[in-house]
């Protein structure tokens, strides 16, 4: 087999085995990358009825999308998207599959950096892993996909908001720049209110396991707590303990909402750590993938910061877990 036919076969066999769904009961699956024609997803799960308006689909989406903020991406996406089944013509969902297009107007391969490692990304992982020595290889690793999660998440909160279910998300903190363009991590804070009691599982499938589960899997997220999460390490039981009142009225929220995985009814309040993005604005030393000295290019086309584009993430895959969870509920 020539070396060539070798390569292809290998990325052949790895894409077929990447996980590329999310979900128990409510279930994402997603394809293609930041360079190619478009992103598909489709949903599965979500029962008949849920009405889905355009407007508030188009609106999840325009807040992730690229823009003329400081910290955004040079790219120019206005990430539309066109559901091809599972809606009917009032925009109400069927019960069958929802399946999804959202095309790439602005993927500009970057040829000046295509053969050399760039530090902190997936490149050097991904080329130890599937052999792949080449950063093309790699845009399933770029942050572009996530736009199909706030699809998914914006159909479960259409899913969720009768029930008086609703989620939040803010910056708290923001790294400092060393250099002009370079690039910053943040802090993000979540919240959830309105969810009943009783969500979640004992052991190995805790509300809070699997929301921690669903925030590092977004692009950049390296630390996840929940309710006052490493606080708590420095703090008395006297202080920590959410106490009740008569009446099943509680003090206080020190648990962020989940006792023993599970929701208690109160809002649920976690925070995700992002590490600032690989890509920086200026040229850094690095290596080729033969090992060799090269130089990694700047460019524009990267956010400086994941904020605030990722708040939107943060509150999707938020929404597709308590939808999972709601879901099993009624199992």
């Amino acid at each position: 087999m020539s070396e060539n036919l070798k390569k292809m076969y290998l990325c052949t066999l790895h894409f077929e085995i990447m996980p590329d769904t999310f979900g128990t009961y409510y279930t994402l699956t997603d394809w293609g990358d930041t360079h190619g024609p478009f992103l598909e997803g489709v949903i599965e799960g979500c029962p008949a009825g849920v009405v889905v308006p355009p407007a508030f689909v188009a609106e999840e989406m325009a807040r992730r999308a690229p823009s003329r903020h400081l910290l955004s991406t040079r790219r120019v996406e206005d990430d539309a998207v066109e559901f091809l089944s599972g809606l009917d013509d009032h925009h109400c969902t069927t019960g069958e599959p929802i399946r999804f297009r959202i095309p790439n107007r602005d993927g500009q391969p970057n040829e000046a950096n295509r053969y050399v490692v760039r530090p902190s990304h997936s490149s050097y992982t991904y080329f130890k892993k599937y052999g792949y020595a080449d950063n093309e290889m790699c845009g399933r690793a770029s942050a572009r996909q996530t736009a199909c999660r706030v699809v998914a998440g914006a159909v479960a909160k259409c899913f969720l908001q009768p029930s008086g279910v609703a989620f939040s998300s803010e910056v708290v903190a923001t790294g400092t720049p060393c250099r002009e363009g370079d690039s910053v991590g943040a802090l993000v804070r979540g919240r959830i209110t309105g969810l009943p009691a009783g969500l979640g599982e004992p052991l190995y499938d805790k509300f809070s396991a699997r929301l921690a589960y669903a925030m590092l899997s977004i692009n950049a997220a390296k630390g996840f707590e929940i309710g006052e999460g490493f606080r708590a390490a420095q703090m008395a039981g006297s202080q920590y303990n959410d106490l009740l009142n008569s009446g099943f009225v509680f003090r206080s929220n020190h648990d962020g909402g989940v006792q023993a995985g599970i929701t208690n009814g109160q809002e649920v309040v976690f925070s995700v750590a992002f590490k600032p993005i690989p890509s920086v604005r200026f040229d850094q030393p690095t290596v080729d993938f033969d090992g060799n000295p090269a130089v990694l290019k700047g460019s524009d086309r990267n956010d400086l910061c994941v904020a605030p584009r990722v708040l939107p993430v943060v509150e999707a895959m938020a929404a597709m877990v308590v939808m999972d969870f709601w879901l099993a509920e009624r199992r």
